[in-house]
């Protein structure tokens, strides 16, 4: 008895599965970066009025509809271009937030341990004190991504930073209050330096302008924003183009820690760690 010959199973290619795979995870997950770094701004309006204007074409080849037809092949011709021109501030924060990964981050010079702790402490001592006196203020902290082109566009200080000196800068009607406060490491770069404002649609119009200055240098650049409201004195907190608003001493002094330690990690900041150790001392004492 004969059983019936089968054709030999294909052999699987291991390699080139894992090629396909891994092409498609990729294009993939940059398509998810770009909905990403789009999500909340204008771009999400014009994709959609892309996607109608490629649902019409696709509709009038269906239809027959010689007109729309034609104009719709016209204007894809030189859509490329028109695209660059509209997405020109979402292509480059891609291209700025890829400049940031650490294979391109400038490696900046670590603080000792207690200069942290006194830049934390003046540094939020200033921001409550403008809190209490609805003293608006606005001050960015550079990280990674220089901020050059900005400190050019205020005063330069170059001094260290203080209590004073950070509530003196923001007192009303003198000459370095209307602006940002620019600070690298454990100095005060400038004062009074123009920001960009941002362009999301979304933001609450009961927001002023350093609020939108704060996002809007935020969304191009790794910095921290810290802005007190002198309508209200709320503090808030400026990162990735988000802001977090009412934060009170304790969550702030947080953040400030897990930015100079360079520690973006929810643990508790070294510097608690320290207190906590004077504290058991002191009793023992």
């Amino acid at each position: 008895m004969s059983f019936p010959q089968f054709p030999p199973l294909p052999q699987l290619d291991t390699l080139g599965l894992i090629t396909a795979v891994a092409d498609i995870a990729i294009v993939a997950y940059v398509i998810y970066k770009i909905f990403m770094l789009i999500e909340g701004t204008r771009a999400i309006q014009l994709l959609k009025g892309l996607a109608i204007l490629v649902l019409a074409d696709i509709l009038s080849n269906l239809l027959n509809l010689s007109t729309i037809s034609w104009i719709l092949s016209q204007t894809w011709a030189v859509l490329i271009f028109v695209l660059a021109v509209i997405f020109q501030p979402e292509l480059r924060r891609v291209l700025e937030q890829l400049g940031r990964r650490p294979f391109f981050s400038v490696v900046r010079s670590e603080l000792a341990a207690t200069d942290v702790i006194n830049i934390i402490d003046e540094i939020t001592r200033a921001v409550v004190a403008c809190a209490k006196t609805k003293t608006g203020a606005l001050l960015v902290i550079e990280r990674s991504t220089g901020l050059k082109d900005y400190i050019e566009t205020g005063r330069i200080i170059d001094a260290q930073i203080t209590e004073d000196l950070l509530v003196n800068i923001f007192v009303p009607h003198t000459p370095l209050h209307d602006g940002a406060a620019i600070i690298r490491g454990s100095r005060l770069l400038a004062a009074a330096c123009f920001l960009p404002l941002t362009d999301n649609p979304y933001i609450s119009t009961s927001l002023g302008t350093r609020h939108r200055a704060a996002i809007g240098i935020s969304e191009i650049s790794d910095c921290l924003v810290l802005v007190v409201s002198e309508e209200t004195g709320i503090i808030s907190l400026a990162q990735d183009g988000k802001l977090v608003r009412f934060l009170d001493e304790k969550q702030l002094k947080d953040k400030l820690a897990q930015v100079f330690a360079g520690a973006d990690s929810q643990a508790k900041p070294f510097w608690r760690k320290n207190e906590r150790k004077k504290g058991k001392k002191g009793a023992r004492n």
